[in-house]
């Protein structure tokens, strides 16, 4: 049985990942903790190089309904970022067997949580097929339609400053 999100464990980290403990989801995500906990994104991009993009759920606890990065999500105890962005992206996408590229990690800091982000990036011609109960569509953006988008509430604040981080050039 899947447990429900405030129930799943997440490792806590310092500033450099080194897991330094444990703490609940919703102890995590409760916008006073602040407890850092590791996250995976991934950008994916096709040989025309749009930018795949999923619109979160409206089930989401944080930013629902909201365009976002490819694949994002949490990496679990005694997990490796490496595994958990191979889990994420077969997970949200049903993306296997893809090379990537790690681009940056940062904190990302927001009113409910702060996130120790490791991006990566892959091109693909797969065509994803995205989690339904995860996401509620999906779609290829061209860079110019989304620079077009940016700072009009379509985005998560999230994605938009990590668009600024690895696509702005």
């Amino acid at each position: 049985m899947k447990k429900k999100y405030s129930d799943e464990l997440f490792p806590i980290v310092d500033d450099e990942g080194n897991v330094i403990g444990k703490e609940l989801r919703s102890v995590c995500h409760n916008g006073k903790s602040m407890l850092l906990h590791p996250v995976v994104h991934l950008h994916v991009l096709n040989s025309s190089g749009e930018l795949y993009l999923q619109k979160r759920s409206m089930k989401k606890d944080i930013q629902p309904g909201k365009w976002d990065t490819s694949v994002g999500g949490h990496v679990d105890p005694g997990e490796t970022i490496e595994n958990a962005l191979i889990r994420e992206a077969f997970e949200e996408l049903g993306l296997e067997n893809f090379k990537y590229r790690f681009l940056c990690r940062y904190i990302w800091t927001s009113p409910m949580e702060k996130e120790l982000v490791n991006s990566f990036i892959t091109i693909t011609e797969d065509v994803p097929v995205f989690n339904t109960n995860e996401i509620e569509e999906g779609r290829y953006w061209t860079l110019k339609e989304i620079k077009e988008s940016l700072g009009k509430g379509i985005f998560t604040p999230n994605f938009e400053h990590e668009f600024n981080i690895n696509f702005s050039g």
